[in-house]
């Protein structure tokens, strides 16, 4: 009887979850080892190759090949932006039993910034923006870091399959710095082609995270985004003669000094939020009044009421003050909200799991507890307002050493959207792919 219990609890001990994972993600670290040279390869050609927001033709070709060669059904070209024009996503399915779906997601382009690290695969790619301006072309948001990630777990998981069930959906998304990117895939019937997920996993390499190491929170990570224009009108005239017009720029002024009031004193201090003017473009001339000036604006904030209600005071602000000028009632201010993308909030019970599950895989020591910031991505989306349990983690792209150093001094190190941010790619790749392909494993057993 004695014999028949230890046997049972025994049993009992190899099925517990952690157990399971260790047990089959135990040769990881080895396996990612092994791949590394190849993924460095990887890393470096996309590094060298980048291309800006909705033109990732050729960067979504590469990988949709790769992911083919690994055994994916992969299908190109899923997403439809608003103007009508095709995207460049890709969704790669590998099917192995019945099981949870999971949807992995890697984005792909990369920005308008000409590069000056001085590494020797640094990007000497240039293009023209969507204003028509020639302009250097950059990874400077680790987007290559993303994709080489993405390939790496693929291979890991179409290598394992006798250790997981279910379905692996993985996605390569376009134009993220633009925030339409999974909207358009989205629009695209992406779920109703592909499946809906049962999970969303994510990671995006980060300055303030060590490399060798990642980090995770439950609940807010990123900021929502939404981009504000602003037209002040005014009556134009000759710069003499002030008092027979109505000056805009001396309006949008005080509006700028004034909107910065709305964050400082109208909101909760409990509750984050940003109000950024990024530019102001007005006149031709120096002695000439214009007719209007236009004011581009960012708003960040963790609640979408907390948004609503900052978008309102903005209105009413720009609104007020125009009467207060003696604006004319046809010649009033124009707000207009453009691209906006929802917060990144990660599921508390999932993070907790997958927490358990980086740390078999790293150790301990190499889990961090998350930082949420200001900044915003568009991952979120993909959960359809968190009904859909999603975890977006911090993978350490950081220098230990020098990281620690700017810790001590205060001094910044180079961050994402830098012409300087250089990731320190071969244990950020190896901890990535160690990293996701167990939290992989981990969803699907």
């Amino acid at each position: 009887m004695k014999t028949r219990r230890f046997a049972l609890a025994a049993l009992a001990a190899l099925s517990a979850p952690g157990l399971i994972l260790a047990q089959s993600a135990s040769d990881l670290p080895a396996s990612v080892d092994k791949q590394l040279p190849a993924l460095t390869e990887t890393y470096k050609h996309l590094h060298r190759a980048p291309e800006l927001s909705h033109h990732e033709e050729k960067t979504s070709a590469f990988l949709a090949a790769e992911l083919r060669k690994l055994g994916y059904t992969v299908t190109e070209r899923i997403g439809r932006y608003e103007d009508g024009s095709q995207a460049y996503g890709i969704v790669a399915i590998l099917q192995n039993g019945s099981g949870p779906r999971l949807l992995i997601r890697s984005d792909m382009d990369a920005l308008p910034v000409e590069e000056k690290t001085g590494v020797d695969y640094a990007s000497t790619v240039r293009s023209s923006n969507a204003q028509g301006q020639d302009v250097g072309v950059m990874h400077a948001c680790g987007h290559d870091i993303h994709m080489t990630v993405l390939l790496g777990t693929a291979r890991e998981l179409a290598e394992r399959k006798s250790q997981w069930h279910g379905t692996v959906m993985l996605i390569g998304q376009p134009s993220e710095e633009m925030i339409d990117g999974a909207k358009a895939m989205l629009a695209d019937n992406l779920y109703q082609r592909f499946g809906r997920p049962d999970f969303v996993l994510s990671e995006h390499d980060s300055n303030d995270v060590a490399a060798g190491s990642v980090s995770l929170k439950g609940g807010p990570l990123l900021a929502s985004s939404t981009g504000i224009n602003v037209t002040i009108r005014g009556i134009g005239g000759h710069g003499s003669r002030p008092e027979v017009g109505k000056d805009p720029i001396v309006l949008a002024a005080e509006f700028i000094l004034v909107a910065q009031t709305i964050v400082s004193r109208q909101i909760d201090p409990q509750q984050p939020a940003v109000l950024t003017v990024g530019f102001i473009h007005g006149g031709t001339k120096n002695n000439i009044i214009p007719d209007q000036v236009e004011l581009g604006m960012t708003l960040r904030t963790y609640s979408q009421a907390l948004r609503d209600t900052i978008l309102a005071d903005i209105r009413r602000t720009a609104n007020g003050l125009a009467e207060s000028y003696g604006i004319p009632a046809d010649r009033m201010p124009v707000v207009k909200v453009l691209e906006s993308t929802t917060a990144t909030l990660n599921d508390a019970p999932l993070t907790e799991r997958l927490r358990k599950s980086a740390t078999a895989a790293l150790g301990p020591d190499h889990v961090e507890e998350a930082k949420a910031v200001m900044g915003s991505e568009d991952v979120g989306l993909f959960t359809l307002d968190g009904t859909i349990p999603g975890v977006m983690f911090w993978l350490g792209a950081a220098d230990p050493i020098k990281l620690a150093e700017c810790r001590k001094t205060g001094v910044a190190l180079p961050s994402p959207h830098s012409a300087l941010f250089a990731p320190v790619y071969a244990p950020t790749i190896k901890t990535g792919v160690t990293a996701m392909t167990a939290m992989a494993l981990d969803l699907l057993k």
